[in-house]
């Protein structure tokens, strides 16, 4: 049987778009797997990267609303377990340069020009540690009422305070991302609601 070269010049080429196809349909699938919600991480495995945080270092902002007043602050933080444990007021100016560290069960206050009595009185949940991811962390842990919800772009961490069981906290995650956004605390009664929100968060090895 004689075959005509005109014949396998459309047999090469047909093989090639095929193999060319194939190739396309392997890059197409894998793209996909890749684009999956929260970098290819289920809802289960962000909460659990959040329970496992060691140390971290964050910049947030604080918004704390009562039925009196409403303050705003800015305020770094950073963690590296119960020995290093510093938040540390960058706004307001009037108690700018306030640093609240906080170890073995101690808490020390630098800046004696201030009275440390109105620092109290205005930050509540600042003494009470609330306001730390890492307090978060732990009464999430140790309260068997946590529990994790879903939206549609959010996952929802609930739980309570160990410092008052009247107080709800809730942390919200991208979960496109699988970063942290924001953090609620309020009591049961709405009295005084903590708005916190992310601005970075340096989770450290």
């Amino acid at each position: 049987m004689k075959i005509n070269k005109k014949n396998i010049i459309i047999y090469v080429c047909l093989g090639l778009i095929l193999a060319v196809f194939i190739i396309l349909l392997f890059f197409k699938f894998n793209m996909a797997k890749n684009l999956k919600i929260g970098n290819n991480k289920s809802s289960q495995d962000m909460v659990n990267d959040i329970l496992n945080i060691k140390s971290y270092e964050t910049v947030i902002e604080v918004d704390v609303k009562s039925n009196k007043n409403q303050n705003k602050y800015l305020i770094k933080q950073r963690y590296n377990g119960d020995n290093d444990n510093c938040q540390e007021v960058l706004e307001p100016n009037n108690i700018k340069g306030v640093k609240i560290t906080k170890s073995n069960g101690e808490l020390k206050l630098e800046n004696s020009k201030l009275n440390l009595v109105s620092i109290f009185e205005n930050y509540e949940y600042l003494s009470e540690n609330d306001l730390d991811l890492s307090t978060f962390i732990k009464d999430y842990k140790e309260n068997s009422g946590s529990r994790c919800t879903e939206k549609q772009d959010e996952v929802l961490m609930e739980t309570i305070s160990n410092n008052n069981l009247d107080v709800k906290k809730v942390l919200y995650i991208d979960k496109q991302k699988g970063k942290i956004t924001k953090l609620e605390i309020e009591d049961t009664n709405k009295k005084t609601a903590v708005y916190i929100l992310y601005r970075e968060v340096n989770v450290n090895s």
